[in-house]
């Protein structure tokens, strides 16, 4: 459908008041909301996340491109049957002593893209508080930032408070930021580390589906 590809294609250019108008457009065509989101809003993020994956678009591209995707969302949450087009739901934060964010809310947007549910927790947050939220929302997945080699070790405290909470085999835990190597997520016990924002929301949907399919 020619308009869908339209959303697509303005997501990918970050027209956002564009892509408004296009989503309007489209919801009084009577195309369902679910489409929209599926076939116009996400492939178009798809697209900005993989140019980003290979240093065609870089962050301030990938941000302008999320706020054209979140305001035509935003249009389509009262017309969507939240729990048909929701895979699933991620804890996201920077772990306790690092007030750094910008890295986590490209991962949150990266995340929503994907048509996951994000609880962001926002920074300097302890392991018994992502362990709190993740009770809280039935989450299946806790993604936690550092960019600093001196709070990196919350992040195996984390993982450590699971564990003790009988909860580790119930969560998908992430790891990610600057410092952080495949090599401390393994040492950790952690899930899945990955390089960049778009990698990790995608490793997230597979291990989404994985769960639910298990």
């Amino acid at each position: 459908m020619q308009i869908l590809i339209e959303i697509s294609e303005n997501l990918q250019k970050g027209k956002a008041r564009v892509v408004k108008q296009l989503v309007e457009q489209a919801l009084a065509e009577g195309i369902a909301a679910a489409d929209i989101l599926q076939k116009g809003l996400m492939p178009g993020m798809d697209v900005i996340a993989d140019k980003f994956t290979k240093n065609e678009v870089y962050v301030p591209e990938v941000l302008i491109a999320a706020r054209a995707m979140s305001q035509g969302s935003e249009l389509l949450k009262p017309h969507l049957d939240t729990a048909s087009t929701v895979i699933g739901k991620a804890v996201i934060g920077t772990v306790k002593g690092d007030l750094h964010d910008i890295g986590k809310n490209l991962v949150r947007m990266m995340l929503e893209g994907k048509g996951i549910e994000v609880i962001d927790l926002g920074v300097d947050i302890s392991p018994e508080q992502f362990l709190a939220a993740f009770q809280e929302h039935d989450a299946d997945v806790v993604a936690l930032s550092a960019l600093l080699t001196t709070t990196m070790g919350e992040m195996a405290n984390t993982v450590k408070i699971f564990e003790e909470a009988g909860l580790r085999d119930k969560a998908v835990v992430m790891v990610g930021g600057a410092p952080v190597t495949q090599h401390f997520c393994n040492e950790i016990g952690a899930d899945i580390y990955t390089a960049d924002a778009a990698s990790a929301a995608e490793a997230a949907k597979q291990a989404i589906l994985a769960k639910k399919a298990a």
